[in-house]
């Protein structure tokens, strides 16, 4: 089926991401084309240090890439302010919260920062979409709590309301479900699914939990050595995408199952 281009959020065009210092460049991955979809789960996967963070990093423009573009609703993010881009995207991090003595409802609240004036009060509007936010994530209990109260998990929610606060059409999280048992990593990644069909936003965040991905996601972004490829996980899983992630010694994948399994 062909692709709807005006429901692409974000696009990058021949991208190369990695690091400069004074006497070199090293790049880490180089002609990165993929085109994100309004509305989808989008996955981010591969092997530990194949670079998915710098990717993300170098998607929400906290590193520099080394050469091509980034479109985000067709602007190229070199020509957009932290002011404007705080409108089209929002982030969710794995570092830890500085400021766990606020209440639930205060760090949502936060998400508003880039609408509000320079004293920071909420409009009734951004009251509104704070509000919406909490229901949305189902934390509304614990909204006078202190951050220092909840568990990961719930932090984890209530870091996602923030992103939903601040309404933008692209929310990214980096290891959204690090630190967390099984239960809360299939938990949270449900939770993100139903946050896409319901908000219509577009949601990318990388994981190690390639399994849970490839149930949930509507796209992956899967990196290699040398490439990144950007598919649904039926298509992915047809053409051998995943067999070649990590070494055949320990672990392979099993394309009956969509899922990996320890060799015998």
């Amino acid at each position: 089926m062909k692709e709807n281009k005006s429901n692409i959020i974000l696009k990058t065009e021949n991208l190369s991401i990695g690091y400069k210092t004074k006497k070199k460049e090293i790049v880490v991955v180089s002609n990165i084309n993929v085109e994100l979809q309004q509305g989808q789960l989008i996955g981010l996967v591969g092997a530990n240090g194949i670079g998915k963070s710098t990717l993300l990093r170098t998607l929400i423009k906290v590193q520099p890439s080394l050469s091509g573009s980034i479109l985000l609703n067709g602007i190229d993010l070199k020509q957009t302010t932290t002011q404007e881009l705080a409108k089209r995207l929002s982030i969710v991090l794995t570092e830890q919260l500085t400021s766990k003595n606020l209440s639930v409802y205060e760090l949502v609240a936060l998400g508003r920062h880039p609408y509000t004036n320079w004293i920071g009060n909420l409009s009734q509007k951004d009251t509104q979409k704070v509000d919406e936010a909490i229901n949305l994530v189902n934390i509304s209990e614990l909204k006078d709590k202190k951050c220092f109260e909840l568990s990961d998990g719930q932090l984890q929610k209530v870091m996602i309301a923030r992103a939903l606060a601040q309404d933008t059409d692209i929310i990214v999280l980096d290891e959204p479900t690090t630190h967390l048992d099984m239960y809360h990593k299939a938990y949270i990644l449900k939770l993100l699914q139903r946050l896409t069909k319901e908000t219509g936003k577009t949601i990318l965040f990388s994981s190690h939990e390639i399994d849970l991905a490839i149930q949930l996601c509507d796209t992956m972004l899967v990196m290699t050595n040398d490439t990144i490829i950007c598919d649904q996980p039926c298509n992915l899983i047809k053409k051998g995408v995943f067999n070649s992630l990590f070494p055949k010694d320990m672990i392979a994948f099993d394309t009956k199952t969509g899922s990996f399994k320890i060799t015998q």
